[in-house]
This record gives C-alpha cells, sequence and structure tokens, in this order.
C-alpha cells in the first residue's frame, strides 16, 4: 500500500521542477483533475463488467487508459500537444453517451487547467498515478487521504475557505440528525465541499439498506452544491469512489447566488446536513438575493436563512457554525429570532478550541433543528477535550469516541428530549430568558467555574505596571542602539 503523504509528496516534487506549476494552487488543481480521470477510468472498467449495458460517454481516445495507462506511452511534446488541444477541450464539450454522465464529467472539467509546460514531468506524474488501483478496496479507502492532504496543502497555498470538516464532526451530526431511508428522505450539503457530508450520509444509509430498491434510492436521494472548482473535482471523485455511478445532483454552482424567493416549494429537502464557509465576506450584491431584514455579506448568516427556507416542515438541520453568529447583533438578531420562530433548535453543541486545527482558529458549535414549530428551550452541550489533551491538532483531531457522552444524553426528539438531565456538560435555557437576552445564544456552561479575566481593580495596576516595562525596554534598547551607533 503505497503511502500518501509521500506519494503527494513525490507527484508535487515533479510538478515543481515544470515551469508552470509555480505555485501549490496550480499544483494541486493539476493532480485533482488527472486523479478525477484516473479513478473515473477506474470506476469505468468495474461497471464493464458489473453491467452489460454499460456504455462510456468518453470516446475510446479520451479514456485514461487508453492514452495514460502505459507507462511507456506518449510523453514529451506529443502529450502537451493532446492533452492541450484534444483532451481538455474535448472533455468541455463533451456530449453524447449517458447524458447524466457526461453532463457530469463537462461540469467538472469546466474550468479545468493544464499547467505543466514540460511533456516528460507530465509522463512521470501519470506514472506515479498509476501505481494506485481504485477498484481495490485498500487503494480506494486512501482516496480521503489523499484529499485531506491536498486540502492541508490548499491551506498553506493561502486559500482562506478551504478547510476539511473533521471525520468525527460530520459523522456525529448525520448521527443525530439520522436521515431515513425508510421514509425515503432527501438529503442536502449546500455548501458541500469536497463531499464530507454526502459521503458520510451516504455511510449512514447503507447501514439501512435492505434491498435493490434502497441501494437505488441511495444513488439519488442526496444533492450538493459547491461553489469553487477544486473542492467541486474532490467532491466528485469522493463520490465515485463511495459507489455513486452518476454524481450528478451535485452541482458546480454558487447556492447563494439565487435569490431566495426562487428557491420553490419543490426543492425542499428533508434533512440538511452542512459545514457553511465562515469568516468570510460574500461578493458585491449577493446580500440583495435576499430579503432586506436579513441582508449581510456574512456567509454563515446566509447560509442560515437559506437553511430555513430549504428544509420541508418537519424537516431537520444539522451544521456548523461559529461563534459570531451565536452572539451577534443586528442583522443577526433578526436571523436567530426568526430561528427561533420558524424552528425547534432543540440542540447546540459547543466544540472547544482547536477542532478545525491547523485551518482556523475559529470558536465553532453544531446546531441541530427542526422546522415547524418555534423553539420553547435549548439545550446547551459543552464539548471537553479527552482527559490530557488541552488542545487538538493536525497529529491529534478530535476523534468520533468522544461524543459518546453526548450519544448518551441525547434521547429522542419524538418525546421532547424528556430523558435529558443537566449535568457537568449539560444544561437547560428556556426561550423567554434567550428573548429577554435579545437573541444571545452565545451562553456559557452554568455549571463550571469561570472566574473569567478577573477583577477590574486587580488587573488595572497589573496592566500599569506592564506598560512601564514596557516604556523601560523600549527606553533600554534605544539607548543601547544609540550607544552602538555612535561608537
Amino acid at each position: 500500500m503505497p503511502d500518501i503523504a509521500n506519494l503527494v509528496k513525490s507527484i508535487q516534487d515533479i510538478m515543481r521542477k515544470d515551469a508552470g506549476t509555480y505555485g501549490d494552487a496550480q499544483r494541486i488543481e493539476q493532480m485533482a483533475w488527472m486523479l478525477f480521470l484516473k479513478i473515473f477510468d477506474d470506476r469505468e472498467q468495474e461497471l464493464a463488467i458489473t453491467q452489460d449495458s454499460y456504455r462510456s460517454p468518453l470516446p475510446k481516445h479520451l479514456r485514461w487508459s487508453e492514452w495514460a495507462a502505459d507507462p511507456e506511452g506518449i510523453t514529451g511534446d506529443a502529450l502537451l500537444d493532446f492533452v492541450d488541444g484534444t483532451l481538455l477541450p474535448k472533455l468541455k464539450a463533451l456530449t453524447g453517451g449517458s447524458d447524466k454522465i457526461a453532463g457530469l464529467i463537462r461540469m467538472t472539467f469546466e474550468d479545468a487547467n493544464n499547467y505543466m509546460k514540460n511533456g516528460t514531468l507530465m509522463r512521470q506524474v501519470i506514472n506515479k498515478i498509476n501505481g494506485i488501483d481504485f477498484n481495490a478496496s485498500a487503494d480506494r479507502h486512501l482516496f480521503g487521504d489523499i484529499y485531506e492532504k491536498l486540502l492541508r496543502d490548499i491551506q498553506s497555498a493561502g486559500n482562506a475557505g478551504e478547510f476539511y470538516t473533521p471525520r468525527a464532526v460530520t459523522q456525529f451530526i448525520v448521527e443525530q440528525v439520522n436521515p431515513s431511508l425508510e421514509k425515503r428522505e432527501t438529503i442536502l450539503d449546500p455548501a458541500c465541499g469536497t463531499g464530507g457530508f454526502l459521503t458520510c450520509v451516504i455511510e449512514h444509509l447503507r447501514k439501512q439498506a435492505k434491498t435493490d430498491a434502497d441501494s437505488l434510492f441511495i444513488q439519488d436521494c442526496f444533492a450538493g452544491i459547491e461553489k469553487k472548482h477544486l473542492p467541486h473535482v474532490l467532491c466528485m471523485t469522493n463520490l465515485l469512489l463511495h459507489g455513486i455511478d452518476v454524481p450528478s445532483n451535485v452541482r458546480h454552482d454558487n447556492t447563494l447566488s439565487r435569490p431566495l424567493r426562487d428557491w420553490s416549494p419543490r426543492e425542499r429537502v428533508d434533512v440538511i446536513v452542512t459545514n457553511p464557509p465562515f469568516g468570510g465576506m460574500e461578493e458585491d450584491g449577493i446580500e440583495a438575493n435576499f430579503p432586506a431584514e436579513f441582508r449581510t455579506r456574512e456567509t454563515a448568516d446566509l447560509f442560515l436563512v437559506l437553511l430555513m427556507k430549504l428544509l420541508k416542515p418537519g424537516g431537520r438541520a444539522g451544521l456548523v457554525l461559529p461563534d459570531g453568529t451565536l452572539f451577534g447583533e443586528g442583522v443577526k438578531t433578526r436571523i436567530k429570532e426568526s430561528l427561533l420562530t420558524e424552528c425547534n433548535l432543540h440542540t447546540i453543541v459547543r466544540l472547544p478550541n482547536g477542532v478545525f486545527a491547523p485551518y482556523t482558529g475559529i470558536r465553532t458549535n453544531l446546531l441541530f433543528f427542526t422546522k415547524g414549530a418555534p423553539t420553547t428551550e435549548v439545550w446547551y452541550y459543552e464539548h471537553p477535550y479527552p482527559p490530557g489533551a488541552k488542545s487538538y491538532n493536525k497529529t491529534k483531531p478530535i476523534r468520533i469516541e468522544e461524543f459518546e457522552a453526548e450519544r448518551a444524553w441525547w434521547g429522542s426528539e419524538a418525546d421532547g428530549f424528556k430523558t435529558r438531565v443537566e449535568n457537568e456538560y449539560a444544561w437547560r435555557v428556556p426561550i423567554d430568558q434567550i428573548k429577554a437576552a435579545n437573541y444571545n445564544l452565545d451562553l456559557k456552561n452554568p455549571h463550571r467555574t469561570d472566574n473569567g479575566p478577573g477583577d477590574f481593580d486587580h488587573l488595572l495596576p497589573k496592566y500599569e505596571k506592564l506598560l512601564k516595562d514596557i516604556a523601560s525596554t523600549r527606553a533600554a534598547l534605544k539607548k543601547e542602539l544609540h550607544a552602538a551607533l555612535t561608537r
């Protein structure tokens, strides 16, 4: 089994020798579309064996196995000419075959570019990728590691907003929202990124599948939307590896660019699970797609408004939101008032620092609500660090086992969560208290001692002494520097 970190690094090292891939962003994008074609080809070979009627949407000369699989095959200028003059242009304009699959490939490649200028180096990259057999279960499983490594590299390349939701968080949210295969529920992630929530939903539903009809329903019961090209390509690839034959319900689009009033009732869904982008601002004019009282350029707030619109009556949502949404005022207050009026915000899980390290240090929360009845009380659960830990990091991320306490405490919404009890980490807040605090949801755990920053009268002398020490140190440094320059 290849070592993923070394495999990705070896590919990037080859690309660094190429004059065209001058930055990590270009190298990652190049690698993404190549991986897609290799994985799609492996998937096609499997489908050709299992489905007698399968017909590829790709002309034979465009298939990976035809132009890339032979390690001694086309290389140098001939390879560059083929990729730039034939492969990418034809994939961007693909027609015929199965309309859905052809459309999927066309959408996946509409913004794809070949940055490499050296065909010999490109052949070396292709041969590295050929070392992975995505029809082998062990190698297929590696793709999760590959795209997580790519996402870390994206973050290092300075592309803010691209980050991987920890597997433990996606799994816990999906488990608690609990999409039902028996009820034939529809699921949406309107900011699906690389498909972490969607693949988790697929795995969750497959555990419930009993018939061929169940398995067929899973192929088409979910939808996703992703604004950026690279995460969208990785999402398509991820879904293929999770056995979705035609993941055409995942669109490359900006969910927020569509006016809120244009979403029709027939587009509403039973379940939404998502981690909308936060900490950033949408482009000018996007806020005009929303009612005047909810207009803001803060992405997370706009997604929260959208979620309320897209849920069916009785529909359920689980999502990640930053602290800023909980305590913010103005537009944020009006959004929270609407949420608590239209939906039952029954649970907020407060996550500690470091859950999304190294991508962001912003504190986050998991919100769970059901549309159709107003909130009467909100239960909070403060997720603790595991024993001995003071933070999370890349080598010690949050684990699903840490949510066992929440799982045991959770109870059932059907009986109004009557089995829930307050404890060291859990507490209940009536809606009247929230309204009286102007819909501030940033509430601290009353069962835990929090001395805060300290007493003002005690801290002021310390602060004044610190300022004097800083001034004294600055003066001493200035004196030494002056003496050194005048010698």
